[in-house]
């Protein structure tokens, strides 16, 4: 059982969060985990217990949308005592608007598909090739 004093090495901050040590490393560099990150003597980099959670919020908020930038701009409201939930809840909302927006776009998208596909021809004749590429798609 690791208490709140003691310190990990990555390796075992990989194995308790699951993440590749690689994946550690560079959220260290973009600086996600500074706050829970030291170095000893030997330059081994050192975290506290609570990284793994910090870890868990990542990989979660990552799993609804947001970016890293986003992702670290939250990290430093928590990291400044603040609560970050008002600003993670507007993320969110900005998120599912934008995938509405995708979803239309698509919709539309299949429907233009659909109709291009529906009156596809098969061209043979050279002749065709000179006029377009392929006629199917410049005549819709």
């Amino acid at each position: 059982m690791v208490t709140e004093f003691e310190t990990l090495k990555i390796g075992q901050v990989a194995f308790n969060s699951g993440l590749p040590v690689k994946t550690i490393r560079y959220y260290g560099d973009l600086g996600l985990l500074s706050p829970h990150l030291s170095r000893n003597a030997s330059g081994y980099r050192l975290f506290t217990p609570s990284v793994i959670n910090r870890l868990n919020f990542i990989r979660r908020a990552q799993s609804l949308g947001l970016n890293l930038k986003q992702i670290k701009e939250i990290l430093t409201v928590h990291d400044e005592g603040k609560i970050p939930c008002g600003m993670i809840k507007q993320l969110l909302v900005d998120k599912l608007e934008n995938i509405k927006h995708q979803i239309e776009e698509l919709n539309i998208l299949q429907i233009e598909l659909k109709g291009i596909l529906s009156g596809w021809q098969d061209f043979s004749s050279p002749e065709s090739l000179k006029k377009s590429i392929c006629p199917n798609i410049i005549n819709h």
